[in-house]
């Protein structure tokens, strides 16, 4: 335990080694998309890093990517909600206040742990229409059609927020749903004045907005992209939240609301219907669960890939000395890099949907696979990506925002969810307010071809009727010697995966707080591209210059993810709430 908390100037030391400035290029939008990146987000200084401190609470916290947001938690805790009540209420503001990725249009998944012991998970997931059908992204010909998945209403999965958020309130939220759905409702009446953070982001789809007259209407100012200072009012969508606190579920899923989206996708060549809307479900399960130096990693099973892909990485780097290293080191980025190339073709072999696929969970996680792995890494060369393959044998055949809570009796609640891109399909049914997904995107639009996060997946992961895409999303919780330790998570499409186990490698073996953590420049490896991304700052000249000699082909984005975390420090016992730099209008906040 020891080695997670080192001195301080001893990781400054390791700062001053590993953080350097590195110039910007742009991505490959066949591998990372803008959607899935905030290219808003400066670099960050070795000297920033090393100063950089978490906000401190004694006895709760809130950490989400809008600061209107995280007041909105705040309040519920301070008037005597739990964590789930404050996590709902978060929910439905974010949907308001960080329309591009908060949402009730989308999906997700919550990691809850209650102060008694117990953790679950709970999927709510999108759904695809039963009308969806494996080639239904793909020509006469059998070619995939470039945007019929992101652009148009075929991408649109069955939402499955609304539902997701009242599910968990019903079963572990002490408060009623008008209580925690009133804050959001009146930021969406009365407007909230944005800052530069907002605009940032909404500037990314203005010309975007400006194609549909009802999002137009909203979304653009006269016109006229949105700026600092300026005030958002959305009363189409204040209008939907009170039809949902009204009427609950059923409100949204068999009323006006269903079928003012299932209208216009059937005006737009879509496949929803009232019955996919009646049908939807969210499923109660347990979390995948794994060991790491003597912490306990609690995160979502499949239809994520989030949780056993950071398992699998984690058994695998268990046995190197990634400590004694230091972050940044040529050793720490070979041994990780490799591990992630090995789970991500795992990953995208082998994993989907559970109720429609196998998903060898326990074999994946296994000592003796990990091992196995372990003895094709070559100490002292990248492996090429086009010599790893799934490894268990022969098989048959985004955007989105992070929020963390911690409330005074120790319940946690990690959820992310998402519409895919920022804003989603970019389009709004009707006056309802909100933004529909492009899930269906998440789906293997054809074996062997990228999706827009560059990830090559196989038949598991295919369209079928009423079946959850294969998701990154990975809430967690990390658990040390039974107590609660750190709440985290984030977005970015495939990268959610290294940002998450990064942010838990970055306390656990770098001895960083909370916010270097998350301030951290970042690397990430998919197996396919055969590319090791990064953001400036993480690698010297030296550095790089001997991993490429190794091998390695670099490619340097500016930014991406935005993880929202909390730490449980067990030496002083305070809260160490950490919004990422890469989200300027969010906010750590607590009491």
């Amino acid at each position: 335990m020891r080695k997670a908390f080192l001195a301080f100037a001893v990781f400054v030391s390791c700062a001053a080694m590993s953080v350097a400035f590195a110039s910007s290029t742009p991505q490959n939008r066949h591998s990372i998309p803008q959607q899935a990146l905030d290219a808003t987000a400066p670099p960050t200084t070795r000297a920033q890093l090393a100063a950089a401190r978490p906000v401190l609470a004694r006895h709760a916290m809130v950490v989400t990517a809008q600061h209107l947001a995280t007041r909105v938690g705040v309040d519920i805790l301070k008037q005597g909600g739990n964590a789930v009540d404050a996590a709902v209420a978060v929910g439905y503001a974010l949907a308001v206040v960080h329309p591009c990725c908060g949402n009730i249009g989308g999906g997700g998944f919550m990691v809850l742990h209650l102060a008694k012991g117990k953790t679950v998970f709970l999927d709510f997931r999108e759904k695809a229409p039963l009308k969806a059908t494996p080639t239904i992204f793909q020509d006469a010909q059998g070619n995939v059609v470039k945007g019929r998945s992101t652009h148009t209403y075929l991408g649109v999965g069955v939402p499955g927020t609304v539902m997701g958020l009242n599910a968990a309130l019903k079963k572990y939220g002490t408060m009623s749903l008008k209580q925690v759905m009133a804050p959001a409702i009146k930021l969406a009446r009365d407007g909230f004045i944005l800052r530069q953070g907002d605009v940032n982001i909404l500037h990314t789809r203005s010309k975007d907005f400006a194609q549909y007259p009802n999002v137009a209407k909203i979304f653009l100012n006269h016109g006229k992209p949105y700026q600092a200072g300026d005030r958002l009012v959305q009363p189409q969508l204040a209008h939907t939240l009170e039809l949902i606190a009204k009427g609950g579920t059923r409100a949204f899923y068999r009323g006006s609301i269903a079928r003012a989206v299932v209208k216009a996708s059937e005006n737009n060549g879509g496949l929803l219907s009232m019955k996919d809307f009646a049908d939807y479900t969210v499923q109660w399960s347990k979390p995948v669960q794994c060991e790491y130096r003597g912490f306990t990693i609690m995160s979502s099973p499949p239809p994520s890939s989030g949780g056993t892909t950071i398992c699998e990485i984690l058994q695998i780097i268990k046995p190197y000395p990634m400590s004694r290293w230091g972050y940044g080191s040529v050793k720490a980025i070979h041994y990780l890099v490799e591990a992630e190339r090995r789970a991500f073709a795992d990953r995208n072999t082998y994993l989907g949907d559970p109720a429609f696929v196998h998903n060898p969970i326990a074999k994946l996680l296994s000592p003796a696979h990990a091992a196995k792995l372990r003895t094709t890494i070559d100490p002292d060369k990248a492996t090429p990506s086009s010599q790893i393959k799934g490894s268990l044998g022969p098989v048959e055949g985004m955007h989105t925002t992070q929020f963390s809570i911690v409330d005074p009796k120790g319940n946690a609640v990690s959820i992310t969810y998402t519409i895919n891109y920022l804003y989603g399909l970019g389009q709004i049914a009707g006056n309802t307010g909100f933004f529909l997904n492009n899930e269906m995107d998440d789906f293997t639009s054809k074996p062997g071809v990228p999706n827009s996060f560059g990830l090559v997946q196989g038949k598991v992961n295919q369209v079928e009727p009423g079946k959850r895409p294969l998701s990154s999303m990975s809430p967690s919780i990390v658990l040390h010697q039974g107590k609660l330790f750190m709440v985290t998570g984030s977005p970015g499409g495939s990268t959610i995966i290294s940002t998450t186990l990064e942010s838990m490698l970055n306390v656990i073996d770098f001895g960083m707080n909370m916010q270097q953590s998350v301030d951290a420049p970042r690397v990430h490896n998919q197996w396919y591209p055969d590319l090791v991304f990064v953001e400036p700052g993480l690698l010297t000249d030296t550095t790089r210059e001997a991993l490429e000699k190794m091998g390695y082909r670099f490619k340097v984005v500016r930014s991406w993810g935005a993880d929202e975390a909390i730490l449980v420090n067990p030496h002083t016992g305070l809260l160490e709430g950490a919004n990422d730099r890469r989200r300027p209008a969010g906010m750590a906040a607590g009491f």
